[in-house]
């Protein structure tokens, strides 16, 4: 929600691994087209009341946005390292990428507590070096415990220039 800004209006969400759909809803208040993909069939049928949600598992299964960009992607406790370049591709210049995760140091107060579903520092900074990062957060979140990381960073349009450089509010 706080980022929620830097979407353009009337730009398309994608919402990765999107369960019953809640930040497809708080977009498609706003206005926002949106899709969303899971692998749970009981999440998809709550998520399309608010888009097109597609079902099907990106893990084991094709990336099924290739060639597609948006003008958000969203993702939220999901991590899947071998889709993070397909997940940043769809992200259209002037696109937003919306991404937070749980990070090292999680182990120490639950779940998820594997290696393999945790960021490590600094690691979601790096995967988005493509991008501009508008904001970047790593730390402990109280109520519930957890360790994440989440960033916001925009693909530059490819009109920008720097006489003009894009503003993008705080």
């Amino acid at each position: 929600m706080r980022w929620s800004h830097l979407l353009a209006p009337g730009a398309t969400v994608l919402d990765v691994a999107c369960g019953a759909g809640r930040h497809m809803a708080w977009f498609a208040q706003r206005g926002h087209a949106v899709t969303g993909v899971d692998r749970a069939p009981e999440a998809i049928a709550s998520a399309a009341r608010f888009g097109q949600a597609l079902l099907g598992d990106i893990e084991d299964g094709p990336w099924p946005f290739a060639g597609q960009a948006f003008g958000a992607v969203v993702v939220t406790n999901y991590l899947w390292r071998a889709r993070l370049p397909d997940i940043l591709a769809a992200v259209a210049p002037g696109g937003v990428l919306l991404y937070e995760t749980f990070a090292a140091g999680n182990e120490s107060v639950g779940k998820p507590s594997r290696p393999d579903f945790l960021l490590q520092p600094g690691e979601l900074l790096r995967a988005c070096a493509g991008l501009r990062v508008v904001a970047y957060e790593d730390g402990f979140l109280a109520s519930p415990d957890r360790f994440v990381q989440r960033i916001a960073a925009v693909r530059e349009p490819r009109n920008g220039s720097p006489d003009k450089p894009t503003r993008y509010p705080l």
